[in-house]
């Protein structure tokens, strides 16, 4: 069965910081890129960020690039997004999802688009307050 478990969302004020996990399991980690989505109230799902397991490539979007940062843990099948300075814009459910081709997913930018990737999880809450 394939699982992608986040955690690490919470209630942050405006400045401070969040890091958030992805236990991934039930496939093969190192040919998958790994990548972070988020949709706020009434907006668009998001792509945030994305790596890929096999080489370490990134992707973030341009709205948190400077403050995000993705790394990954192949030891553990697990990805963490460290967020800092955070703000009310960030306020969101973020989800943790999977793209089959690890390199290739990053390269050609498919994991930006969240009907392009194959698995999901059931997503973990962040609240930034002003």
């Amino acid at each position: 069965e394939v699982q992608l478990v986040e955690s690490g969302g919470g209630l942050v004020q405006a400045g401070g910081s969040l890091r958030l996990s992805c236990a991934a399991s039930g496939f093969t980690f190192e040919d998958y890129a790994i990548g972070w989505f988020r949709q706020a109230p009434g907006k668009e799902r998001e792509g945030v960020s994305c790596i890929s397991s096999s080489d370490g490539m990134t992707y973030y979007g341009d709205s948190v690039k400077g403050r995000f940062t993705i790394s990954s843990d192949n030891a553990k099948n697990t990805v963490y997004l460290q967020m800092n300075s955070l703000l009310p814009e960030d306020t969101a459910v973020y989800y943790c999802a999977a793209r089959k081709g690890a390199r290739e997913s990053v390269v050609a930018g498919h994991c930006a688009f969240y009907y392009r990737m194959d698995y999901w999880g059931k997503g973990t809450l962040v609240t930034v307050s002003s």
